[in-house]
């Protein structure tokens, strides 16, 4: 296992992954019909949303069980057509960090877990360079629980029907730390359309918890001159969370 000097190197020097070029964003289209969805995609037909309220209230009363079951059997937008796998989210259930970032990717469409392709190993990294691992104490998910076709970025009408979910899942994480991983978490948490770059080095609210934003790890794959940012970001995201304990009252 790399020494934590080793992994501190790699964030802030060489990359020991390249991200392929992404693909140019497709133009809007409607959702193909099942026939057309990819090979080895998990065909769903589209059933109306029904009423938007009880869907709010039947969602915020899942526990960790029905919520994954639940987000399996999600049909609030066109994604469903052409997942192979939802991907809810992975970690602890009662970790102190949650980690949001964007949609998942082919290789998590395919796994059904969030951040397992090369940005998943370079956040791994990030993680274990802070003494934490996705196992323990932390909690990763998304703001799309299902993949973009062309890894595009998500549509505000689909980042609103996962929405739910999303708050659902920090309902009952019940972090003590947010740390948005790119700007479609960022904009979606903080309802903003402001920069990164803006948005970091400062502690924002979620809902009465502290939240910090930082950079993609997807992102930093494109963009090496950057990780050293995100280091300190998640730096800043340790003090900040060493901060919120000092400041809460005893229990009981």
């Amino acid at each position: 296992m790399a020494s934590r000097d080793e992994i501190l190197r790699e964030l802030r020097l060489a990359p020991q992954w390249r991200l392929r070029a992404r693909p140019a964003d497709p133009a809007p289209e409607a959702p193909p019909p099942p026939a057309e969805a990819p090979a080895g995609a998990r065909v769903v037909p589209l059933r109306p949303a029904g009423d938007a309220a009880q869907r709010l209230a039947r969602i915020a009363s899942l526990d960790w069980p029905e919520l994954a079951a639940d987000v399996e059997a999600c049909t609030a937008c066109g994604l469903c057509r052409t997942r192979k796998r939802a991907v809810p989210g992975v970690g602890d259930p009662r970790a102190r960090w949650l980690f949001v970032g964007e949609a998942p990717g082919a290789e998590e469409d395919a796994r059904g877990e969030p951040f397992v392709g090369q940005a998943g190993r370079l956040l791994d990294n990030m993680l274990a360079a802070l003494g934490l691992s996705r196992r323990e104490g932390v909690y990763i998910a998304n703001v799309l629980k299902c993949r973009p076709p062309g890894n595009r970025a998500p549509e505000p009408a689909e980042a609103e029907a996962c929405r739910p979910y999303l708050e659902r899942q920090v309902a009952l994480v019940q972090p003590a730390l947010i740390v948005a991983l790119g700007k479609s978490a960022a904009t979606l948490l903080l309802g903003s359309e402001a920069t990164i770059a803006s948005l970091r080095g400062r502690v924002h609210r979620y809902r009465g918890i502290p939240l910090v934003v930082t950079y993609h790890p997807a992102y930093l794959l494109r963009n090496l001159t950057d990780k050293a940012k995100a280091w300190e970001d998640l730096l800043f995201a340790r003090r900040t969370l060493v901060q919120a304990q000092r400041d809460a009252p005893p229990a009981g």
